[in-house]
Protein backbone atom coordinates (compact mmCIF):
# COMPACT_ATOMS: atom_id res chain seq x y z
CA UNK A 1 0.00 0.00 0.00
CA UNK A 2 1.18 3.72 -0.82
CA UNK A 3 1.95 5.88 2.02
CA UNK A 4 -0.71 8.30 1.06
CA UNK A 5 -3.21 5.72 0.11
CA UNK A 6 -4.46 4.81 3.95
CA UNK A 7 -7.94 3.52 5.28
CA UNK A 8 -10.69 6.16 5.24
CA UNK A 9 -11.47 5.88 8.69
CA UNK A 10 -7.93 7.02 9.69
CA UNK A 11 -7.85 10.73 10.12
CA UNK A 12 -6.08 12.98 7.54
CA UNK A 13 -4.73 15.15 10.54
CA UNK A 14 -4.13 14.26 14.14
CA UNK A 15 -2.20 16.99 15.90
CA UNK A 16 -2.24 16.04 19.69
CA UNK A 17 -1.45 18.65 22.60
CA UNK A 18 -0.01 20.78 20.11
CA UNK A 19 2.13 23.60 22.52
CA UNK A 20 3.58 26.38 21.01
CA UNK A 21 5.39 29.38 22.63
CA UNK A 22 5.93 33.12 21.86
CA UNK A 23 8.00 35.31 24.15
CA UNK A 24 4.87 36.77 26.62
CA UNK A 25 2.46 33.96 25.00
CA UNK A 26 1.43 30.36 24.88
CA UNK A 27 -0.61 30.89 21.41
CA UNK A 28 -1.37 26.85 21.52
CA UNK A 29 -1.74 25.04 25.21
CA UNK A 30 -1.53 21.54 24.73
CA UNK A 31 -4.22 21.82 21.69
CA UNK A 32 -5.47 18.50 20.24
CA UNK A 33 -7.19 18.82 16.70
CA UNK A 34 -8.39 16.12 14.36
CA UNK A 35 -9.85 16.36 10.93
CA UNK A 36 -11.49 13.14 9.60
CA UNK A 37 -10.72 12.58 5.76
CA UNK A 38 -12.52 13.86 2.84
CA UNK A 39 -14.44 16.60 5.42
CA UNK A 40 -14.80 20.41 5.69
CA UNK A 41 -13.09 21.40 9.13
CA UNK A 42 -13.84 24.80 10.05
CA UNK A 43 -11.14 26.17 13.15
CA UNK A 44 -13.31 28.87 15.18
CA UNK A 45 -11.85 31.16 17.53
CA UNK A 46 -11.43 34.70 18.67
CA UNK A 47 -8.55 37.00 17.02
CA UNK A 48 -5.25 35.79 18.96
CA UNK A 49 -6.82 32.19 20.14
CA UNK A 50 -4.35 30.16 18.08
CA UNK A 51 -5.82 29.75 15.03
CA UNK A 52 -3.89 30.46 12.34
CA UNK A 53 -0.59 29.73 14.68
CA UNK A 54 -1.60 25.92 14.86
CA UNK A 55 -2.07 25.78 11.49
CA UNK A 56 1.34 27.60 10.72
CA UNK A 57 2.91 24.43 13.00
CA UNK A 58 1.15 21.92 10.33
CA UNK A 59 2.45 23.48 7.51
CA UNK A 60 5.85 23.85 8.53
CA UNK A 61 6.15 27.68 9.23
CA UNK A 62 6.30 27.13 13.03
CA UNK A 63 8.00 24.43 14.80
CA UNK A 64 5.80 22.63 17.73
CA UNK A 65 7.49 23.20 21.28
CA UNK A 66 5.55 19.89 22.13
CA UNK A 67 3.22 17.49 21.14
CA UNK A 68 2.39 15.14 18.21
CA UNK A 69 1.28 15.26 14.90
CA UNK A 70 0.17 12.62 12.84
CA UNK A 71 -0.79 12.33 9.05
CA UNK A 72 -2.86 9.66 7.45
CA UNK A 73 -2.08 7.49 10.32
CA UNK A 74 1.84 8.62 10.81
CA UNK A 75 3.73 10.22 12.76
CA UNK A 76 5.66 13.08 11.05
CA UNK A 77 8.15 15.33 11.59
CA UNK A 78 7.08 18.88 9.88
CA UNK A 79 10.21 21.52 10.42
CA UNK A 80 9.29 23.53 7.12
CA UNK A 81 6.91 24.34 4.07
CA UNK A 82 8.43 21.92 2.11
CA UNK A 83 7.98 19.16 4.06
CA UNK A 84 3.90 19.75 4.29
CA UNK A 85 4.13 20.34 0.30
CA UNK A 86 5.94 16.75 -0.03
CA UNK A 87 3.02 15.42 2.45
CA UNK A 88 0.41 16.57 0.57
CA UNK A 89 -0.55 19.47 2.67
CA UNK A 90 -1.32 22.81 1.02
CA UNK A 91 -1.99 26.25 2.66
CA UNK A 92 -3.72 29.82 1.11
CA UNK A 93 -2.88 32.67 3.62
CA UNK A 94 -4.94 35.54 4.38
CA UNK A 95 -2.68 38.06 2.96
CA UNK A 96 -1.65 36.26 -0.66
CA UNK A 97 1.43 35.47 -1.98
CA UNK A 98 1.49 36.64 -5.10
CA UNK A 99 3.86 38.84 -7.74
CA UNK A 100 1.46 41.34 -9.14
CA UNK A 101 3.34 41.74 -11.93
CA UNK A 102 3.81 38.24 -13.42
CA UNK A 103 0.89 36.13 -14.93
CA UNK A 104 -1.22 33.52 -13.24
CA UNK A 105 0.39 30.74 -14.70
CA UNK A 106 4.18 32.37 -14.04
CA UNK A 107 2.91 32.97 -10.09
CA UNK A 108 1.39 28.76 -10.04
CA UNK A 109 4.61 27.71 -11.27
CA UNK A 110 7.32 29.73 -9.36
CA UNK A 111 9.27 27.02 -7.48
CA UNK A 112 8.18 23.86 -9.66
CA UNK A 113 8.85 25.54 -13.44
CA UNK A 114 8.54 22.95 -16.27
CA UNK A 115 11.55 22.59 -18.63
CA UNK A 116 11.39 21.30 -22.40
CA UNK A 117 13.95 18.91 -23.67
CA UNK A 118 16.42 21.99 -24.26
CA UNK A 119 16.21 23.01 -20.33
CA UNK A 120 13.98 25.94 -21.46
CA UNK A 121 10.86 27.17 -19.52
CA UNK A 122 8.29 25.74 -20.64
CA UNK A 123 5.23 27.72 -19.85
CA UNK A 124 2.96 26.73 -23.17
CA UNK A 125 2.91 23.16 -21.11
CA UNK A 126 2.07 24.51 -17.72
CA UNK A 127 -0.76 27.03 -19.01
CA UNK A 128 -2.53 24.14 -20.43
CA UNK A 129 -2.34 21.79 -17.08
CA UNK A 130 -3.74 25.36 -15.48
CA UNK A 131 -6.08 25.59 -17.44
CA UNK A 132 -7.39 21.61 -16.69
CA UNK A 133 -7.45 22.48 -13.17
CA UNK A 134 -9.39 25.52 -13.53
CA UNK A 135 -11.58 23.64 -15.45
CA UNK A 136 -11.85 20.65 -13.25
CA UNK A 137 -12.38 22.56 -10.00
CA UNK A 138 -14.94 25.40 -11.92
CA UNK A 139 -12.32 27.97 -11.01
CA UNK A 140 -12.90 29.99 -14.28
CA UNK A 141 -9.25 31.54 -14.36
CA UNK A 142 -7.38 32.48 -17.40
CA UNK A 143 -3.36 31.35 -17.11
CA UNK A 144 -2.17 34.52 -19.06
CA UNK A 145 -3.82 37.04 -16.79
CA UNK A 146 -1.91 39.50 -14.80
CA UNK A 147 -2.21 39.59 -11.26
CA UNK A 148 -2.22 42.98 -11.01
CA UNK A 149 -5.63 42.74 -13.37
CA UNK A 150 -7.65 40.64 -11.67
CA UNK A 151 -9.71 40.54 -8.53
CA UNK A 152 -9.28 39.75 -5.78
CA UNK A 153 -11.38 37.18 -5.61
CA UNK A 154 -10.00 36.05 -8.84
CA UNK A 155 -6.56 35.72 -6.84
CA UNK A 156 -7.41 33.79 -4.48
CA UNK A 157 -8.79 31.05 -7.06
CA UNK A 158 -4.91 31.48 -7.91
CA UNK A 159 -3.76 30.69 -4.79
CA UNK A 160 -5.52 27.73 -4.70
CA UNK A 161 -4.42 26.72 -7.76
CA UNK A 162 -1.04 26.95 -6.84
CA UNK A 163 -1.40 24.23 -4.06
CA UNK A 164 -3.53 21.86 -6.37
CA UNK A 165 -1.00 22.46 -9.14
CA UNK A 166 1.60 20.49 -6.11
CA UNK A 167 -0.78 17.82 -5.58
CA UNK A 168 -2.02 18.98 -2.40
CA UNK A 169 -4.60 16.37 -0.55
CA UNK A 170 -4.76 19.01 2.66
CA UNK A 171 -6.02 22.17 1.62
CA UNK A 172 -5.50 25.31 5.06
CA UNK A 173 -7.28 28.56 4.16
CA UNK A 174 -6.42 31.12 6.90
CA UNK A 175 -9.47 33.33 6.78
CA UNK A 176 -10.38 32.66 3.10
CA UNK A 177 -13.25 35.13 3.28
CA UNK A 178 -11.77 38.41 5.17
CA UNK A 179 -11.71 40.45 1.77
CA UNK A 180 -14.13 39.11 -0.44
CA UNK A 181 -17.16 40.47 -1.65
CA UNK A 182 -20.86 38.57 -0.10
CA UNK A 183 -20.87 37.11 -3.96
CA UNK A 184 -17.28 35.79 -3.96
CA UNK A 185 -17.68 34.09 -0.55
CA UNK A 186 -20.71 32.63 -1.94
CA UNK A 187 -18.34 31.33 -4.76
CA UNK A 188 -15.38 30.34 -2.70
CA UNK A 189 -17.88 27.81 -0.61
CA UNK A 190 -19.41 26.29 -3.45
CA UNK A 191 -15.93 25.78 -4.61
CA UNK A 192 -14.69 23.85 -0.81
CA UNK A 193 -17.73 21.80 -1.97
CA UNK A 194 -16.53 21.09 -5.42
CA UNK A 195 -12.64 20.36 -3.75
CA UNK A 196 -14.90 17.95 -1.40
CA UNK A 197 -16.63 15.94 -3.53
CA UNK A 198 -12.98 15.39 -5.58
CA UNK A 199 -11.76 13.74 -2.42
CA UNK A 200 -10.13 16.80 -0.63
CA UNK A 201 -9.55 17.51 2.99
CA UNK A 202 -10.11 20.99 3.65
CA UNK A 203 -9.81 23.31 6.46
CA UNK A 204 -10.39 26.43 6.92
CA UNK A 205 -9.95 29.18 9.63
CA UNK A 206 -12.53 31.68 10.16
CA UNK A 207 -14.37 34.04 12.43
CA UNK A 208 -18.06 34.27 10.29
CA UNK A 209 -20.27 31.99 11.34
CA UNK A 210 -22.86 31.55 8.74
CA UNK A 211 -19.96 29.99 6.53
CA UNK A 212 -19.08 28.21 9.33
CA UNK A 213 -23.34 26.54 8.47
CA UNK A 214 -23.37 27.03 4.95
CA UNK A 215 -20.12 24.65 4.52
CA UNK A 216 -18.76 22.97 6.91
CA UNK A 217 -19.04 19.94 8.02
CA UNK A 218 -17.52 19.79 11.60
CA UNK A 219 -16.52 22.74 14.27
CA UNK A 220 -13.23 22.87 16.01
CA UNK A 221 -13.27 25.93 18.60
CA UNK A 222 -10.12 27.52 20.22
CA UNK A 223 -10.04 29.89 22.91
CA UNK A 224 -6.97 31.67 24.41
CA UNK A 225 -4.03 28.78 23.21
CA UNK A 226 -6.82 26.13 24.27
CA UNK A 227 -8.89 23.79 22.79
CA UNK A 228 -12.66 24.22 24.24
CA UNK A 229 -14.62 21.00 21.94
CA UNK A 230 -15.12 19.88 18.48
CA UNK A 231 -18.76 19.15 16.94
CA UNK A 232 -20.72 18.26 14.24
CA UNK A 233 -22.24 21.70 12.82
CA UNK A 234 -25.40 20.09 11.93
CA UNK A 235 -25.90 20.23 15.64
CA UNK A 236 -25.50 23.33 16.93
CA UNK A 237 -26.54 27.04 16.07
CA UNK A 238 -25.20 29.85 15.76
CA UNK A 239 -25.18 31.16 19.09
CA UNK A 240 -23.83 27.89 20.40
CA UNK A 241 -21.16 28.62 18.36
CA UNK A 242 -20.45 32.25 19.35
CA UNK A 243 -20.57 31.34 23.12
CA UNK A 244 -18.02 28.21 23.17
CA UNK A 245 -15.48 30.78 21.05
CA UNK A 246 -16.12 33.44 23.29
CA UNK A 247 -17.04 31.67 26.24
CA UNK A 248 -20.31 33.89 27.41
CA UNK A 249 -23.72 34.90 25.88
CA UNK A 250 -22.94 37.21 22.70
CA UNK A 251 -25.70 39.27 21.52
CA UNK A 252 -26.71 39.35 17.91
CA UNK A 253 -28.68 41.86 17.47
CA UNK A 254 -27.25 45.78 17.56
CA UNK A 255 -28.87 47.46 20.15
CA UNK A 256 -29.65 51.37 19.72
CA UNK A 257 -31.88 54.38 20.16
CA UNK A 258 -33.47 56.18 17.70
CA UNK A 259 -31.30 59.10 16.17
CA UNK A 260 -31.05 62.15 17.13
CA UNK A 261 -29.90 63.98 13.88
CA UNK A 262 -28.21 67.74 14.11
CA UNK A 263 -25.94 70.07 12.41
CA UNK A 264 -24.79 69.04 8.85
CA UNK A 265 -21.48 68.01 9.13
CA UNK A 266 -20.06 66.31 6.07
CA UNK A 267 -22.15 67.85 2.74
CA UNK A 268 -21.05 66.48 -0.96
CA UNK A 269 -21.78 67.86 -3.70
CA UNK A 270 -21.47 66.86 -7.36
CA UNK A 271 -18.73 64.21 -6.56
CA UNK A 272 -16.52 63.26 -9.60
CA UNK A 273 -13.27 61.38 -8.41
CA UNK A 274 -10.81 59.47 -11.27
CA UNK A 275 -10.13 55.76 -10.53
CA UNK A 276 -6.85 54.19 -11.24
CA UNK A 277 -7.88 53.43 -14.99
CA UNK A 278 -8.56 56.77 -15.51
CA UNK A 279 -12.21 56.16 -15.46
CA UNK A 280 -15.05 57.80 -13.67
CA UNK A 281 -14.99 55.88 -10.36
CA UNK A 282 -16.75 58.81 -8.65
CA UNK A 283 -19.40 60.04 -11.21
CA UNK A 284 -21.15 63.54 -10.04
CA UNK A 285 -22.18 62.04 -6.30
CA UNK A 286 -23.94 63.71 -3.49
CA UNK A 287 -24.64 62.77 -0.28
CA UNK A 288 -24.98 64.73 3.36
CA UNK A 289 -24.34 63.45 7.26
CA UNK A 290 -25.05 65.28 9.89
CA UNK A 291 -23.91 65.15 13.78
CA UNK A 292 -25.27 62.08 15.74
CA UNK A 293 -26.30 60.15 12.73
CA UNK A 294 -25.20 56.94 10.66
CA UNK A 295 -24.75 56.81 7.02
CA UNK A 296 -23.98 53.51 5.46
CA UNK A 297 -22.89 53.31 1.49
CA UNK A 298 -23.88 49.99 0.56
CA UNK A 299 -22.83 48.48 -3.11
CA UNK A 300 -21.27 45.84 -4.79
CA UNK A 301 -17.35 46.59 -4.32
CA UNK A 302 -15.55 48.08 -7.54
CA UNK A 303 -18.96 50.98 -7.63
CA UNK A 304 -17.04 53.79 -6.60
CA UNK A 305 -16.62 53.24 -2.36
CA UNK A 306 -13.21 52.99 -2.17
CA UNK A 307 -12.66 55.96 -4.44
CA UNK A 308 -15.23 58.11 -2.52
CA UNK A 309 -13.55 57.66 0.84
CA UNK A 310 -10.09 57.95 -0.54
CA UNK A 311 -11.12 61.52 -2.11
CA UNK A 312 -12.78 62.91 1.72
CA UNK A 313 -9.46 61.56 3.03
CA UNK A 314 -7.51 63.27 0.87
CA UNK A 315 -5.77 60.35 -0.64
CA UNK A 316 -7.30 61.44 -4.20
CA UNK A 317 -7.20 64.79 -5.84
CA UNK A 318 -11.38 65.42 -6.87
CA UNK A 319 -11.94 66.09 -10.36
CA UNK A 320 -14.82 68.34 -9.91
CA UNK A 321 -17.68 68.96 -7.52
CA UNK A 322 -17.37 69.91 -3.38
CA UNK A 323 -16.55 68.22 -0.35
CA UNK A 324 -17.79 70.66 2.40
CA UNK A 325 -16.97 69.78 6.33
CA UNK A 326 -19.10 71.39 8.45
CA UNK A 327 -19.60 74.47 5.72
CA UNK A 328 -15.84 74.87 4.55
CA UNK A 329 -14.92 73.76 1.13
CA UNK A 330 -11.94 70.95 1.85
CA UNK A 331 -11.38 69.39 -1.24
CA UNK A 332 -7.95 70.65 -2.62
CA UNK A 333 -6.78 70.50 1.90
CA UNK A 334 -4.02 68.36 3.01
CA UNK A 335 -4.26 65.19 4.57
CA UNK A 336 -3.09 66.47 7.57
CA UNK A 337 -5.71 69.20 7.73
CA UNK A 338 -8.77 67.13 7.34
CA UNK A 339 -7.28 65.02 10.24
CA UNK A 340 -6.52 68.23 12.57
CA UNK A 341 -10.15 69.28 10.93
CA UNK A 342 -11.99 66.54 12.65
CA UNK A 343 -12.12 63.63 10.09
CA UNK A 344 -11.03 59.81 11.88
CA UNK A 345 -10.62 57.43 8.86
CA UNK A 346 -10.68 53.64 9.41
CA UNK A 347 -9.37 52.08 6.56
CA UNK A 348 -10.30 49.08 4.20
CA UNK A 349 -7.11 48.10 3.72
CA UNK A 350 -5.25 48.45 7.14
CA UNK A 351 -1.86 47.39 6.10
CA UNK A 352 -1.76 50.15 3.38
CA UNK A 353 -3.68 53.23 5.09
CA UNK A 354 -3.87 52.25 8.72
CA UNK A 355 -0.85 50.77 10.18
CA UNK A 356 3.19 51.13 9.76
CA UNK A 357 3.86 47.45 10.14
CA UNK A 358 7.67 47.78 11.17
CA UNK A 359 6.55 50.17 14.07
CA UNK A 360 5.89 48.96 17.55
CA UNK A 361 1.44 49.09 19.18
CA UNK A 362 2.57 51.47 20.85
CA UNK A 363 3.94 54.10 17.96
CA UNK A 364 1.31 52.88 15.59
CA UNK A 365 -1.74 54.69 18.16
CA UNK A 366 -0.35 57.70 18.54
CA UNK A 367 0.77 58.06 14.12
CA UNK A 368 -1.96 61.01 13.83
CA UNK A 369 -1.17 62.91 17.22
CA UNK A 370 2.59 62.37 18.06
CA UNK A 371 2.91 66.25 17.50
CA UNK A 372 2.44 68.27 20.64
CA UNK A 373 1.75 67.62 24.06
CA UNK A 374 1.18 65.04 25.49
CA UNK A 375 3.33 62.49 23.15
CA UNK A 376 6.06 65.06 22.65
CA UNK A 377 7.82 67.95 24.47
CA UNK A 378 8.02 71.69 22.82
CA UNK A 379 11.51 70.42 21.64
CA UNK A 380 10.06 67.86 19.68
CA UNK A 381 11.05 64.85 21.83
CA UNK A 382 8.92 61.90 22.03
CA UNK A 383 7.38 61.01 25.80
CA UNK A 384 8.08 57.26 25.59
CA UNK A 385 6.54 56.48 28.90
CA UNK A 386 3.54 58.60 28.13
CA UNK A 387 3.14 57.21 24.86
CA UNK A 388 3.49 53.56 26.35
CA UNK A 389 0.44 54.47 29.18
CA UNK A 390 -1.52 55.08 26.18
CA UNK A 391 -1.10 51.93 24.45
CA UNK A 392 -2.36 50.27 27.50
CA UNK A 393 -4.89 51.95 28.06
CA UNK A 394 -6.42 51.26 24.76
CA UNK A 395 -4.51 47.68 24.56
CA UNK A 396 -7.12 46.91 27.98
CA UNK A 397 -10.20 49.26 26.70
CA UNK A 398 -10.14 47.30 23.58
CA UNK A 399 -9.22 44.00 24.32
CA UNK A 400 -6.41 44.11 21.74
CA UNK A 401 -4.31 40.73 22.00
CA UNK A 402 -0.54 41.58 21.80
CA UNK A 403 2.00 38.92 23.20
CA UNK A 404 4.62 42.22 24.30
CA UNK A 405 2.13 44.48 25.09
CA UNK A 406 2.87 48.01 23.74
CA UNK A 407 6.38 46.85 22.37
CA UNK A 408 4.29 44.22 20.12
CA UNK A 409 5.10 45.11 16.68
CA UNK A 410 2.43 45.89 14.29
CA UNK A 411 3.29 43.02 12.02
CA UNK A 412 3.59 39.93 14.63
CA UNK A 413 -0.17 40.55 15.50
CA UNK A 414 -3.51 38.69 14.12
CA UNK A 415 -5.24 40.48 11.31
CA UNK A 416 -8.48 41.00 13.42
CA UNK A 417 -6.04 42.85 15.94
CA UNK A 418 -4.43 45.14 13.40
CA UNK A 419 -8.04 46.29 12.67
CA UNK A 420 -8.75 47.03 16.51
CA UNK A 421 -5.78 48.50 16.63
CA UNK A 422 -6.50 50.84 14.12
CA UNK A 423 -10.19 51.53 15.11
CA UNK A 424 -9.28 52.57 18.96
CA UNK A 425 -6.62 55.09 17.03
CA UNK A 426 -9.41 56.50 15.05
CA UNK A 427 -12.17 56.82 17.61
CA UNK A 428 -9.70 57.53 20.88
CA UNK A 429 -9.27 60.72 18.64
CA UNK A 430 -12.93 61.59 19.00
CA UNK A 431 -13.67 63.32 15.41
CA UNK A 432 -16.53 65.38 14.17
CA UNK A 433 -16.71 63.09 11.07
CA UNK A 434 -15.54 59.16 11.28
CA UNK A 435 -15.22 57.03 8.38
CA UNK A 436 -15.00 53.64 8.82
CA UNK A 437 -14.64 51.14 5.94
CA UNK A 438 -15.16 47.41 6.73
CA UNK A 439 -14.70 47.93 10.42
CA UNK A 440 -15.33 44.98 11.18
CA UNK A 441 -13.28 42.84 8.67
CA UNK A 442 -12.13 39.84 10.44
CA UNK A 443 -13.26 40.23 13.66
CA UNK A 444 -14.25 37.71 15.30
CA UNK A 445 -18.17 37.71 16.82
CA UNK A 446 -16.74 39.19 20.26
CA UNK A 447 -14.98 41.97 18.87
CA UNK A 448 -18.06 42.83 16.78
CA UNK A 449 -20.34 43.11 19.26
CA UNK A 450 -18.02 45.62 20.57
CA UNK A 451 -17.06 47.98 17.74
CA UNK A 452 -20.70 48.05 16.80
CA UNK A 453 -21.25 49.55 19.86
CA UNK A 454 -18.44 51.82 19.90
CA UNK A 455 -19.68 53.25 16.71
CA UNK A 456 -23.00 53.75 18.16
CA UNK A 457 -21.62 55.57 20.92
CA UNK A 458 -20.01 58.07 18.80
CA UNK A 459 -23.18 58.50 16.98
CA UNK A 460 -24.57 59.14 20.23
CA UNK A 461 -22.05 61.49 21.38
CA UNK A 462 -23.07 63.73 18.32
CA UNK A 463 -20.59 62.66 16.01
CA UNK A 464 -21.13 62.04 12.39
CA UNK A 465 -20.40 58.55 11.13
CA UNK A 466 -20.40 57.43 7.24
CA UNK A 467 -19.90 53.78 7.14
CA UNK A 468 -19.22 51.72 4.23
CA UNK A 469 -19.30 47.74 3.74
CA UNK A 470 -20.13 44.64 1.84
CA UNK A 471 -21.68 43.49 4.95
CA UNK A 472 -25.55 44.21 4.19
CA UNK A 473 -26.55 42.61 8.04
CA UNK A 474 -24.37 45.33 9.56
CA UNK A 475 -25.38 47.80 7.09
CA UNK A 476 -28.81 47.12 8.10
CA UNK A 477 -28.06 46.89 11.70
CA UNK A 478 -26.12 49.85 11.88
CA UNK A 479 -27.04 52.34 10.02
CA UNK A 480 -29.98 55.01 10.22
CA UNK A 481 -29.96 56.17 6.69
CA UNK A 482 -28.74 53.69 3.90
CA UNK A 483 -27.51 54.98 0.44
CA UNK A 484 -26.60 52.81 -2.20
CA UNK A 485 -24.01 52.85 -4.83
CA UNK A 486 -24.15 51.93 -8.29
CA UNK A 487 -21.36 52.89 -11.18
CA UNK A 488 -19.88 55.61 -9.07
CA UNK A 489 -23.50 57.34 -8.51
CA UNK A 490 -26.24 57.31 -5.41
CA UNK A 491 -28.95 54.83 -6.78
CA UNK A 492 -30.88 56.11 -3.70
CA UNK A 493 -30.74 56.96 -0.06
CA UNK A 494 -33.63 54.74 2.53
CA UNK A 495 -34.24 55.38 6.15
CA UNK A 496 -33.10 52.63 8.18
CA UNK A 497 -36.77 51.81 9.13
CA UNK A 498 -37.93 51.38 5.42
CA UNK A 499 -34.93 49.57 4.22
CA UNK A 500 -34.40 45.63 3.54
CA UNK A 501 -31.91 43.42 1.81
CA UNK A 502 -34.54 43.70 -1.52
CA UNK A 503 -34.69 47.15 -2.00
CA UNK A 504 -30.90 47.81 -1.14
CA UNK A 505 -30.21 44.84 -3.22
CA UNK A 506 -32.17 46.58 -6.50
CA UNK A 507 -30.60 49.59 -5.64
CA UNK A 508 -27.05 48.67 -5.57
CA UNK A 509 -27.79 46.83 -9.04
CA UNK A 510 -28.52 50.18 -10.72
CA UNK A 511 -32.48 50.81 -9.98
CA UNK A 512 -32.66 54.20 -8.67
CA UNK A 513 -35.38 54.64 -6.41
CA UNK A 514 -38.54 56.80 -7.29
CA UNK A 515 -38.37 58.67 -3.91
CA UNK A 516 -34.41 60.44 -4.82
CA UNK A 517 -35.24 63.09 -2.59
CA UNK A 518 -34.26 61.37 0.42
CA UNK A 519 -30.55 62.51 0.19
CA UNK A 520 -32.01 64.39 3.07
CA UNK A 521 -32.02 68.33 1.44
Amino acid sequence: MNQLEVPVSVPAIEMLDITKIFPGVIANNRVTFTVERGEIHALLGENGAGKSTLMSVLFGLYEADGGTIRVRGREVQIKNPNDATALKIGMVHQHFKLIHNFTVTENIVLGLEPRGPFGNLDLQSAEKRVQELSGVYGLAVDPRSRIEDITVGMQQRVEILKILYRDAEILIFDEPTAVLTPQEIDELLAIFRRLKAEGKTIVFITHKLKEIKAAADRCTVLRRGKFIATVDVAAVDEQKLAEMMVGRAVNFRIEKAPPQPGALVLKIEDLTVLGPQGTEAVNGLSLEVRSGEIVGIAGVDGNGQSELIAAIAGLLPVKSGRILLKGRDISRDSIRSRNRGGIGLVPENRHRHGLILDFRLDENLILKSFRGAPYSSRLGFLRFPVIRRHAEDLIGEFDIRAGSGAATPAYSMSGGNQQKVVIAREIGLSPELLIVAQPTRGLDVGAIEYIHRRIVNERDKGRAVLLVSFELDEILGLCDRIAALSKGQVAGVLDAAEADERRIGAMMGGLHEAHKEALHA
